[in-house]
């Protein structure tokens, strides 16, 4: 507690009562008793009985408040001072001490007038008019000075008084002054820091380095003038307590006065006091101008980082836009130094990047305030500049395959030009002769031994080598080529053989020998086939891990419809009455005592003040479901069994709490994970033991997912037994209901899984489907190689269809924590239903349909898993769009 700021404030200071003390009618030499009291001395003073007694009282009163408490306590000693004076005077300073002193009295010694007359009357007087004076303390009458030195040594006594105590009116006033006005000097000065402290206090931090650096200046320039006004605070105390100490400094015997000493010692606790406020003060400062400081780098930070971000974007932008890879070698290579130089000119903001990165690493290291805020972007710099290093390998691997690839076609059809040429240039008249027909067989057998190196790999091992880039245009040249070294290889072998037959016959007799038919067994085309696109479509069911339960036994399946009937009506009744019990358990006997002061120790802190996480709206659902709302309207059923659909049915949106429950029900499970094995909820603790619970909590808080599904198994069982019989539709409608409000928790549990959408999903309005599909896209903008490559390999994407807009998302599937994998959908795109068409078939495919944005600028191809499927989508968009045209109307 800074003691400057809590300390009362003096009724009075020196300069309030400046005129007063000039005239000196009371002084407070210093000196002291011989216990320690004050002396305060009321010097001769002819117009005593003339002072105002407001001038009188507020002299006394600021004398007697200068000592310190401790002294004031012995109680002050008055010597009166009337020696050249009257008794008149002495009896008018009597009365007027007694009446008006405010300090506790010891002593009073009055030097009696000295004339002869004036001294026998003041002894006449003062033994009159003693009661009158009420005075509870002594009067001691004294003849002379020395009288007063039996009572008082000299030392403490004033030279007026025939002491030695060494007094300068003038000069203890200055003291006075002196002393005050550095105090309130202090005071302000503490003050000051205590309010420019505040200040920094509420500072809000400036979001960008402009503001962020005049604020610091502004700051800094404060504080130094705070620093000097502190520096003049303590140089003046310094001179104030020179002064005081200066008859010691000027003289080895001089000794200073006890209130001397106070003074002394009240200068040097200002001086402490000013001292621990400048320390107190430094820290605060230190802390704060660190805080400044690592808010101008934060800003700095930031500042280079959306710099550098925007240039990686561009960069990969490019990079994304870099998809050709080439129908030729020249133009494979063309494009090898097009990567090249996107390759070199990427490596300035790559290096700014890692370079900024490491400085956020610095920060961090160094215990910047902004931690998670400076390591997410130091990730995501990292991650780009990864992407790009990989996706630059990835795509000189493309490119390195397509030149070796496109080497290989023309190697063969170079292979095959020659061939043609060598085959065409072998005059037949000259193979008539042995040496032509053998000089034609040595140039076939050495071309043909050239063929391993020209010619194409087994056209299976060819595509699969290349699978990764065989655009059709691609794969369409590899056939042709393919299919001319295959005539080209016929070619060969029908003229190898002949000529075979030319040099074996001028080198054997002639003998008739039965001509053999010559066949030269043609190679079958290869068959290239490439698997369909498959769009994957699974559902998602995190919760509904329902244990089939046999409902009813062997004798209940074979009773009359109506009997069966009766007994679903029972079971539904005595199921919900359990179920309304164990959800009343497990509110009372755990969720209640989470609230119990005795059992806060057993309580994890990861789990303090989350209830609502771990429990969710399990309090809400017990109250829809207790006695006086559903599980009532259900029992009322027992002798209407008809309106138990009308129960489901007038219930509808009452039921929609169990959607609420499953969303929270990933949170509350990884809660359970982290908290499931603590005292709190072991089966020695009273709450299982006295509920007599057989599993342990986190089985019960699965009862409200198996209730729900519960409903629909019963009431699928009571359209068996009604079929064709009024209340039919009824509970159909009622069925269905229940099926809509699964597949409501269903869509939502996709929902919320959804990462990387900056908007909010609320106010896309009613989520109506959601599924797997594939995806191709068909733009306007962009190379017409990049719309065939999309064409060729579809995305898998995962839609969201709401009332409002269109998400296509990317699924991906983790595992958490050694548990089962838990899905995430990835923002890719969204498309606005105000403003997208549909397009119901697509021609070679009766699961696919377009939807198309913006007059068909972009297009989007949809390839469902069914017909089904399709249709079911179809219908869907067909009511929003629709829904929109009658709302424009």
């Amino acid at each position: 507690t800074d003691e400057i700021m809590q300390q009362e404030i003096r009724p009075l200071v020196a300069v309030d009562i400046i005129e007063q003390l000039h005239r000196q009618f009371a002084i407070l030499s210093g000196g002291r008793g011989k216990d320690g009291a004050p002396i305060i001395t009321f010097p001769e003073f002819a117009g005593f009985s003339d002072i105002p007694d407001e001038d009188f009282l507020n002299v006394v009163t600021y004398l007697t408040s200068i000592p310190s408490l401790e002294a004031a306590s012995i109680g002050f000693i008055i010597i009166i001072d009337r020696r050249r004076d009257k008794w008149s005077a002495v009896k008018a300073s009597l009365t007027r001490i007694a009446g008006a002193f405010p300090g506790n009295l010891q002593l009073v010694f009055v030097l009696r007038p000295s004339r002869f007359i004036q001294r026998a009357i003041a002894d006449i007087g003062i033994k009159l008019y003693r009661d009158d004076f009420k005075m509870k303390v002594p009067i001691i009458m004294l003849n002379s000075v020395s009288d007063l030195h039996g009572y008082i040594d000299k030392s403490q006594l004033t030279r007026e008084l025939g002491g030695t105590l060494e007094y300068g009116h003038s000069q203890w006033i200055h003291h006075r002054t002196a002393i005050e006005n550095f105090a309130m000097t202090v005071k302000t000065t503490a003050q000051m820091l205590q309010t420019f402290g505040t200040d920094l206090a509420e500072t809000e931090l400036p979001n960008d380095v402009q503001c962020t650096e005049e604020l610091l200046s502004t700051h800094t320039d404060h504080h130094s003038k705070l620093k000097d006004e502190l520096k003049l605070a303590v140089k003046q105390g310094a001179t104030l307590l020179t002064c005081i100490r200066e008859p010691v400094t000027r003289s080895a015997n001089s000794k200073l006065s006890p209130d001397e000493l106070e003074n002394v010692a009240t200068v040097e606790r200002l001086l402490a006091q000013l001292d621990e406020t400048e320390k107190a003060f430094d820290q605060f400062w230190t802390k704060h101008h660190l805080k400044l400081e690592q808010c101008l780098q934060l800003r700095h930070f930031e500042h280079d980082f959306r710099e550098i971000k925007l240039a990686l974007d561009n960069l990969m932008e490019a990079q994304a836009g870099f998809a050709d890879i080439g129908d030729s070698v020249s133009r494979v290579e063309h494009l090898l130094r097009e990567q090249k130089q996107l390759e070199e000119n990427g490596q300035e903001p790559l290096e700014k990047a890692q370079s900024l990165a490491l400085h956020g690493e610095q920060l961090i290291q160094n215990n910047h305030y902004a931690v998670d805020s400076i390591r997410p972007k130091c990730v995501e710099l990292r991650r780009i500049c990864d992407d790009f290093t990989n996706e630059t390998k990835k795509k000189y691997d493309i490119l390195g395959k397509s030149l070796e690839l496109h080497k290989q076609l023309d190697k063969a059809s170079q292979w095959c030009e020659a061939g043609i040429y060598l085959l065409a240039s072998q005059a037949v008249d000259k193979c008539q002769s042995q040496e032509g027909a053998e000089t034609a067989l040595t140039e076939i057998e050495k071309f043909l031994v050239t063929a391993k190196e020209h010619q194409l790999s087994n056209p299976k091992e060819f595509y699969n080598q290349f699978d990764m880039i065989l655009t059709p245009e691609i794969k369409a040249n590899a056939q042709r080529i393919l299919k001319k070294l295959e005539d080209v290889q016929e070619m060969f072998d029908k003229r190898h053989v002949s000529l075979k037959k030319l040099a074996a016959k001028q080198t054997r007799p002639v003998q008739p020998v039965a001509p053999h038919p010559e066949s030269s067994p043609k190679r079958a085309s290869p068959k290239i086939t490439r698997p369909a696109g498959v769009g994957i479509c699974t559902e998602y069911h995190v919760f509904f891990h329902v244990c089939f339960v046999e409902l009813f036994v062997s004798e209940y399946c074979n009773s009359p419809p109506i009997l069966r009937f009766s007994h679903i009506i029972n079971e539904l009744i005595e199921t919900e009455r359990v179920y309304v019990e164990e959800l009343q358990s497990i509110i009372e006997g755990y969720a209640s005592e989470m609230d119990n002061p005795n059992l806060v120790h057993l309580i994890p802190s990861a789990l303090q003040n989350k209830k609502e996480i771990l429990f969710g709206n399990l309090p809400e659902i017990y109250e829809f479901h207790n006695r006086q709302i559903f599980l009532k309207e259900i029992e009322n059923c027992i002798e209407n069994p008809e309106l138990l659909a009308r129960c489901f049915l007038k219930r509808k949106e009452d039921l929609q709490i169990y959607e609420k429950y499953c969303q929270n029900k990933p949170r509350s499970e990884a809660l359970w994970r982290q908290c499931g094995d603590s005292s709190f909820f072991q089966v020695e603790f009273h709450c299982r033991r006295k509920l007599d619970h057989k599993l342990s909590l986190d089985a019960y808080l699965l009862k409200p997912v198996q209730r729900i599904t519960k409903y629909q198994l019963l009431l699928k069982e009571m359209l068996k037994c009604s079929k064709n019989s009024e209340g039919t539709a009824e509970l159909e409608e009622a069925l269905a209901t229940v099926l809509d409000i699964i597949k409501s928790v269903n869509d939502s549990m996709h929902q919320i899984a959804i990462t990387g959408y900056e908007g909010d999903v609320s106010e896309l309005g009613k989520l109506l489907m959601q599924g797997s599909f594939n995806v191709w896209t068909d733009h306007k903008k962009g190379h017409n190689k990049v719309k065939d490559l999309a064409r060729f390999k579809p995305m898998q994407r995962h839609l969201f269809l709401y009332t409002k807009m269109l998400l296509f998302c990317k699924k991906r599937e983790e595992n958490t924590d050694g548990h089962e994998k838990t899905a995430s959908y990835s923002f890719k795109n969204s498309l606005k239903m105000s403003t997208v068409g549909i397009t119901e078939n697509v021609k070679g495919d009766n699961k696919k349909f377009e939807i198309w944005y913006n007059g068909r600028e972009e297009v989007y191809i949809i390839q469902a898993s069914s017909v089904e499927l399709k249709n079911t989508w179809i219908s869907e968009i067909r009511k929003v769009l629709t829904g929109q045209l009658e709302a424009c109307r």
